[in-house]
């Protein structure tokens, strides 16, 4: 990226991924939800703990979540599977007010896009304050269980809203899901990993990848350096 400060001033949507994007990576949320997938194979099969967690991971890699590759090969109970999943511990993550503040001061509207639930994504939306800043949550289950990055589930995200995604930015951990984005024409950013860490799917810091326009290892500090339409200064 340039010295310049990022030129956002063509956007007035803008769409942010939850785990991991929202919250640091480091942040023990999606270690929990891990830990519960694992023992709802292991019920859902009747599995021992390590085979049931070779079934999770091959399913999410060959799936896209572990979710869907349940579903197309087992019988299962969608719902009860995001409700078990998700019930996790949000007090490990604090408040971010100052976050809070720059979604705020975003121009247009705001939305929130996540593979996982419209009731775990409440949860984790208050914990973090920022429940009142978005206009609406578009979760796994509105996708019609498409999750991210299939093409599928983006189509009937940007249809829901009916969405310019010329005008629109993403903000993700998730490189595969910004290709897809990227494809259809949103400007995008990647949340990178803190140092030493790495998320499913994302890249080391410094790495750059094609379909990203910004990476960066924190949304809050990005998101107060941007220029919006509203910042702009006029040209004299």
């Amino acid at each position: 990226m340039s010295s310049q400060r990022p030129d956002l001033t063509h956007i007035d949507h803008w769409v942010f991924d939850l785990d991991h994007t929202l919250y640091p990576s480091d942040a023990a949320i999606m270690v929990q939800i891990d830990k519960r997938m694992t023992q709802y194979v292991m019920k859902l099969l009747d599995l021992p703990h390590d085979k049931a967690r070779e079934v999770q991971k091959t399913y999410w890699h060959d799936y896209g979540t572990t979710l869907n590759g349940l579903m197309e090969n087992h019988s299962v109970d969608m719902h009860d599977f995001l409700d078990f999943v998700h019930d996790v511990d949000a007090s490990v993550i604090d408040p971010d007010p100052l976050l809070a503040e720059r979604i705020a001061a975003l121009p247009g509207r705001r939305l929130v896009y996540t593979n996982g639930s419209v009731g775990h994504a409440e949860n984790i939306l208050g914990r973090l304050g920022l429940a009142h800043l978005f206009e609406d949550i578009f979760d796994v289950a509105a996708s019609g269980f498409t999750p991210k990055p299939q093409r599928a589930g983006f189509d009937r995200f940007a249809e829901r809203f009916n969405l310019p995604v010329k005008q629109s930015v993403m903000f993700e951990d998730s490189v595969r899901n910004l290709k897809t984005a990227h494809e259809m024409g949103f400007t995008t950013v990647l949340i990178q990993a803190k140092d030493g860490e790495h998320n499913h799917d994302s890249v080391p810091p410094g790495v750059h990848p094609d379909h990203v326009h910004y990476a960066v290892e924190c949304l809050r500090t990005f998101l107060g350096d941007i220029e919006t339409a509203e910042t702009k200064e006029p040209k004299a």
